[in-house]
């Protein structure tokens, strides 16, 4: 396939709106040929490598990466990136092997290399896409919500940033949307965390307090996540096991603190499924309280 019909097609997802603009037509004409003839790629890079025919290697580069060959454009561009350096084929060849290696699936590397590209070339011709995809590659390359979240903090603050450069950017929507999704699995490994709070009880003390400052923490945080009710009910249900497990002097205030729990639930969500189990919570709570000696007639500290 003719290479500018390639890259017309291929532009719109990856940016080469300006790739091979400035090719030289006969080494590209002589590079598709070999490209389409050659049976090893091996013997054809041994032997360019040690002619140093860097000018072949760069436009065969291309003509892999057009062609969805990522893994070779990759072997290619990274021994003439840095003979490149300061040409005016310097700054695309950053670029693609960055995007050569999103492509790849090879997303740490990738957003590395993008932002490279970006740290290199504040102002270049492909500086909003490759703080983009440094953080959505970054993104896709992180953990489970049980492991170490690190790669997903950064991932939001690699997107905040580019955000904060280019705030009209075709991509604003999708990387506002990723943000959100990280966050999500920030929440969700917090919320893990409460849930085994909550389900440890009164193993080796009272975990429930735990359990409700995990959440609470978690809400603060990243108020409009996803999780947001689940942690709400899992604060009203922790702080009435709370109240419940206490010792006398803090059963007191502590089902008073339930029974707003279960009022502020059941405001912020009066057609949850979990209203009636906030019914009652709250009734019980009320129940308990009747029960209970008047403060100067408590006797013992917690």
């Amino acid at each position: 396939m003719h290479y500018s019909r390639i890259m017309s097609n291929f532009a719109p997802n990856c940016g080469f709106y300006h790739l091979g603009m400035k090719k030289n037509i006969v080494i590209l004409l002589l590079t598709a040929l070999t490209l389409s003839s050659c049976g090893s790629f091996t013997n054809l890079y041994k032997h360019k490598l040690k002619e140093k025919d860097y000018d072949y290697m760069y436009e065969a580069a291309k003509e892999y990466f057009v062609s969805g060959q990522y893994t070779k454009s990759i072997t290619l561009l990274n021994d003439v990136i840095t003979i490149l350096k300061g040409s005016d084929r310097g700054e695309e060849s950053v670029y693609m092997l960055a995007m050569s290696y999103y492509l790849n699936r090879e997303y740490a590397i990738a957003s590395q290399s993008f932002q490279q590209y970006y740290t290199s070339y504040p102002r270049g011709v492909y500086t909003e896409r490759a703080r983009f995809y440094a953080g959505k590659a970054l993104w896709i390359s992180t953990p489970e919500a049980q492991l170490d979240q690190s790669d997903t903090y950064q991932a939001i603050q690699e997107l905040q940033l580019f955000l904060e450069f280019f705030p009209n950017s075709i991509y604003k929507e999708e990387a506002q949307d990723i943000i959100f999704e990280a966050q999500d699995k920030l929440v969700e490994k917090e919320f893990d965390a409460a849930k085994l709070y909550y389900n440890l009880g009164t193993y080796m003390g009272n975990n429930y307090q735990a359990c409700v400052i995990a959440a609470q923490n978690a809400l603060k945080d990243y108020p409009y996540t996803k999780y947001r009710e689940d942690l709400s009910l899992l604060v009203m249900k922790a702080k009435y096991e709370l109240a419940v497990n206490s010792v006398l002097s803090r059963k007191a205030d502590r089902y008073r603190d339930a029974v707003d729990e279960c009022y502020a639930f059941k405001n912020e969500y009066p057609d949850s499924a979990n209203v009636k189990l906030a019914d009652e919570l709250l009734l019980k709570s009320e129940e308990a309280l009747k029960g209970l000696p008047e403060e100067d007639e408590v006797i013992g500290e917690e």
